[in-house]
């Protein structure tokens, strides 16, 4: 070959070792890039080219997908009851993405989970179009009803969170006000955009598509008495609920000259545990705190899963109690005040635990993964998170707990034939407390066999309403009442 040639042909050489490069780069470097980038509409005319997945509860699917017309996306999102169900499923909208466990679950709802790959590569050689598989969630359909129908009565923003304490499997997750998914699921910007737009914070102050039950932390109030109590039992500074506190009555907050008051002429110098949770004494819980001191009630908060973020797959905000407290300011923090903040999950965890005899279970709402052919992916195995109790101490809790229903505060929770536990708590808020209370109350409820299969967190916040009519027994113990119902009666 003459040297021309040799130029030539080593220069064509090197465009072809230039393009084979290029082609790997794009293959393999950039592909991942490439799939998601945004501009890549092949890639989302494909995503919506055959039905989603379903999200299961009891069985049956609370979503759906019907084929639109007008658009390249060929099928859209449905939900049934959609508003009930959005703080579970979240949504999945063409036009604005995904949330909650339509976007932590997208791969198996799709049809691309690399754990799909083997199914998929067989509906491949025998010309099937690709499917996705299914969520079934731990949700009970009954308490998410009775929950869900117990905030949208009452007209006020709350929610509602039951867990089963044995496990941790989430059985009702509801936020109100709510939306439905349903109505932006498309990519029609004069529906879908417009429906979207009417949720948006800026142009509705209730926020709706806000999750309560897991994204809200509130003031807790006198539900946080259950973990003071707790605290108190593990330390060793009081071992019996029928055992005398050394509580004065005025009690000074140390270092103030101010009173901590308690709501009313209730029987609170030195009160028993007992009579305390159940008159719900301000003055034995915040003395108990102060007398523990901010390091071992933070290390009892911590243990009932405070200050962490839980994951159950959706995110929940961490609850707070403070590090860096004088002792008056612990006062208020152990009676769920001060900086003291929580979510409802996380005060559905406390109760839970106590129902649990002091175990408490990591809370999950996806019990397992499913193809399409419904055979098992993975499967959600309980998991203890922690043991902020004894056994012994738990069951103490327990006694005193089911004294608030019985005798005190909690009345309107009791369901006839069932031993139920609670607390109520009215909780202040506001610059000097100026603005409505929120109204709480956590509880659980035993089966015949002394198990117990439901606890419950409930939190109202009423705008609205006459002041002096806010309290936790009064608003949200009923819709408690109704939702560990809604459990017992579904599981006979």
């Amino acid at each position: 070959m003459n040297k021309p040639l040799r130029r030539i042909a080593i220069f064509c050489g090197l465009l072809v070792l230039a393009l084979l490069i290029r082609d790997n780069w794009i293959q393999y470097v950039k592909a991942d890039e490439l799939r998601t980038d945004k501009q890549n509409r092949r890639v989302i005319i494909e995503r919506y080219a055959s039905p989603r997945g379903d999200i299961i509860v009891d069985g049956q699917p609370i979503t759906g997908s019907k084929e639109t017309s007008g658009s390249d996306f060929k099928f859209k999102r449905t939900y049934k009851d959609g508003a009930m169900w959005a703080p579970v499923t979240g949504y999945a909208s063409q036009a604005f993405g995904a949330t909650q466990l339509e976007n932590l679950e997208d791969g198996i709802l799709t049809g691309n989970d690399d754990r799909l790959f083997f199914r998929n590569t067989l509906d491949m050689l025998t010309g099937k179009k690709q499917e996705g598989g299914n969520v079934v969630t731990t949700l009970n359909g009954a308490a998410q009803k009775a929950a869900y129908n117990g905030l949208k009565k009452q007209g006020a923003k709350g929610a509602v969170v039951a867990l089963e304490p044995s496990t941790g499997k989430i059985l009702a997750l509801s936020s109100y006000p709510s939306y439905d998914p349903s109505t932006f699921a498309g990519n029609s910007t004069t529906t879908d955009t417009k429906a979207w737009q009417k949720l948006e914070k800026k142009n509705n102050p209730d926020d709706p598509t806000l999750n309560r039950a897991l994204r809200e932390t509130y003031p807790p109030g006198s539900t946080f008495k259950v973990l003071t109590a707790a605290a108190a039992l593990e330390d060793g500074l009081y071992s019996e609920a029928d055992q005398k506190t050394e509580t004065p009555l005025p009690w000074t907050m140390p270092g103030t000259t101010t009173p901590l008051k308690n709501e009313g002429n209730i029987p609170c110098k030195n009160a028993t545990l007992r009579v305390a949770l159940q008159y719900s004494c301000n003055t034995v819980f915040g003395k108990i705190g102060s007398d523990l001191g901010n390091e071992k009630m933070l290390a009892m908060a911590k243990k009932f899963g405070f200050t962490e973020e839980q994951f159950t797959p959706v995110r929940a905000n961490a609850s707070v109690f403070g590090d860096d407290m004088n002792p008056s300011e612990t006062a208020l923090s152990s009676i769920g005040q001060f900086n003291t903040a929580s979510t409802p999950l996380q005060m559905a965890m406390v109760a839970s635990a106590v129902a649990n005899d002091g175990k408490l279970m990591k809370p999950y709402m996806v019990d397992e993964l499913q193809a399409r052919s419904v055979d098992t992916i993975e499967k959600t195995e309980p998991e203890e998170l922690s043991q902020p109790m004894s056994s012994e101490n738990a069951q103490i809790l327990q006694s005193m707990m089911e004294t608030v229903v019985d005798k005190g505060t909690g009345a309107n929770a009791k369901i006839d034939g069932v031993k139920v536990g609670g607390k109520t708590g009215t909780a202040q808020h506001g610059v000097d407390n100026s603005e409505n209370p929120y109204a709480w109350f956590i509880s659980y409820a035993k089966d015949s066999d002394g198990g117990a299969p439901v606890a419950v967190a409930v939190v109202i916040e009423d705008d609205n309403a006459v002041r002096d009519d806010i309290s936790g027994g009064g608003l949200a113990a009923p819709i408690a009442r109704n939702v560990m119902e809604a459990v017992i009666k579904s599981k006979k």
